[in-house]
């Protein structure tokens, strides 16, 4: 029997349908990241835009786009309470043994929620009601409370893939922690940044993804233009950046976690002059099949030279390494996302050439079709990322510390796989009624434009807001109504 077969009989029940719960909730919960790291900072360039030209268009851009950021913070708000009580419910042997150690960056994540949700309601009821530049100074934190947000949520996985800063007593327990430590680990450094620009780039393209679709449809308006060149230029600049900081930490996993970077590369045994193989299947027998294979190339691209020794999956025993069934999950995952970032590259080298050699936009629908996907591409490259950086370092959730299997509840597996039903159809409710609020502000605004191109008084509704004060009715409409109450006998 397979060695893979072994080691699911010995699990427990309950293993499975809870790393399929939280898989799911942190797939669905990823989505919403982007939009909630990076769009602030995307709005506030927008913002600063419209306020240093005077610019209309780029105000109004930026007031619609707050709009959408206070939608999808609220439902991120959902989704990331949710996996804060997975963390609990699904892993409390974690939880219960290594909190101490490595808690406090869902701490500092908490007070970042609450600052930001602050940040964003002074944001958005700021319009029309505060002065621009007051107005503008008080939304420059937001992307900061963003950034602390995404530091309290990457010290602590980071931490699980480097656990450092404490001992163990002679029961196994933590003991002497040193905080600093622990948020600080080898792997903090290269997953921060990389996730941060990661975020920003995805965000840059998802937003100008929707102008690059009205762009084909034929919407070539200022509005269009400029809501799909800001964030476009902001993503274009991030994704080079990204290159280079995706080539370090991977890097870094092969010094920190070589078993992970063998799996991410399918290396069977330990060896120089290793090839890279470009996606392929990793056999039980330590063969690869199918693939583009590169002689050379994995040595080369580990430590710059063909005589690199790259650690293979077979340094360590079978059930201290994914098996091979998960190191060919994580090899694809870490080739998709190396894919679309090498195309992500090229996209933004076509749009700065264009820019630097005729200072205007690209012209061509073939631009403009990759850029319309590009959003989704990023999106799809962050879950690759993901995929490849939890899956890599099964059995592990805590880096050679602690085994998936040591940390999973005890609750009846059936309960589980019934709990992630229920989730499932909650989260396609929550993430349809989101789309369905954005269609229709957008519809709203759509509509607000026509009216205003055609010489007619615009509705603004993003202008008000619940509680705040309502735009004037007109006089005219004053009169009428009184006219009609008069009729009837109202008072």
């Amino acid at each position: 029997m397979p060695t893979s077969f072994h080691l699911l009989a010995d699990a427990p029940a309950q293993l499975l349908p809870a790393r399929e719960l939280m898989a799911f909730t942190l797939a669905s919960h990823i989505i919403l990241v982007p939009l909630g790291v990076a769009f602030p900072f995307i709005t506030l360039v927008m913002h600063f835009r419209g306020l240093r030209r005077k610019d209309a268009t780029a105000l109004l851009l930026a007031r619609r786009w707050s709009a959408v950021m206070a939608v999808q913070f609220a439902v991120g708000i959902v989704t990331g309470t949710v996996l804060s009580f997975e963390f609990g419910l699904l892993w409390p042997g974690m939880m219960g043994r290594w909190g101490d150690v490595f808690g406090i960056g869902f701490g500092v994540e908490a007070w970042a929620f609450f600052l930001e949700a602050v940040l964003i309601a002074i944001y958005l009821y700021g319009w029309r009601r505060l002065k621009p530049r007051t107005h503008f100074l008080l939304a420059l934190p937001l992307p900061a409370a963003a950034l602390l947000g995404a530091f309290g949520i990457l010290a602590a996985n980071s931490w699980m893939n480097t656990p450092q800063g404490f001992s163990l007593d002679s029961d196994g327990t933590p003991v002497d922690v040193n905080v600093w430590k622990a948020i600080f680990t080898p792997m903090f450094g290269p997953q921060y940044w990389h996730f941060v620009v990661g975020m920003i780039l995805t965000a840059g393209f998802v937003v100008s993804g929707v102008y690059a679709v009205g762009w084909l449809r034929g919407r070539r308006d200022h509005y269009h233009r400029l809501g799909f060149a800001v964030p476009f230029t902001v993503a274009a600049v991030a994704t080079p950046v990204q290159f280079v900081l995706g080539d370090s930490i991977a890097r870094s996993v092969f010094h920190k976690q070589p078993v992970k970077f063998a799996a991410m590369e399918i290396v069977w045994k330990t060896d120089t002059r290793v090839p890279e193989y470009l996606f392929g299947r990793l056999q039980e027998d330590g063969s690869v099949k199918g693939g583009i294979k590169i002689p050379l190339l994995d040595s080369f691209l580990a430590g710059f030279s063909a005589d690199t020794e790259v650690v293979g999956l077979t340094s360590v025993p079978a059930d201290q390494r994914p098996t091979a069934t998960q190191a060919t999950i994580a090899h694809w995952a870490f080739d998709i996302m190396v894919l679309i970032g090498s195309a992500l590259v090229l996209l933004a080298l076509w749009y700065g050439l264009v820019w630097l050699r005729h200072r205007r936009l690209p012209a061509s629908k073939w631009f403009y079709g990759p850029a319309a996907c590009a959003g989704v591409a990023s999106v799809v490259a962050v879950e690759s990322g993901w995929i490849a950086t939890e899956v890599g370092r099964q059995p592990w959730i805590v880096y050679q510390n602690m085994r998936v299997a040591e940390a999973v509840t005890s609750t009846r597996s059936t309960s589980l796989w019934i709990m992630l039903g229920v989730v499932m159809v909650v989260y396609v409710f929550l993430f349809g009624s989101f789309l369905v609020i954005l269609l229709k502000m957008r519809t709203r605004w759509r509509l607000a434009d026509e009216e205003r191109a055609a010489g007619g008084p615009p509705h603004t509704p993003e202008a008000d807001t619940p509680y705040g004060p309502r735009a004037p009715v007109p006089a005219s409409d004053i009169s009428a109504a009184g006219g009609a109450r008069a009729e009837d006998g109202r008072p």
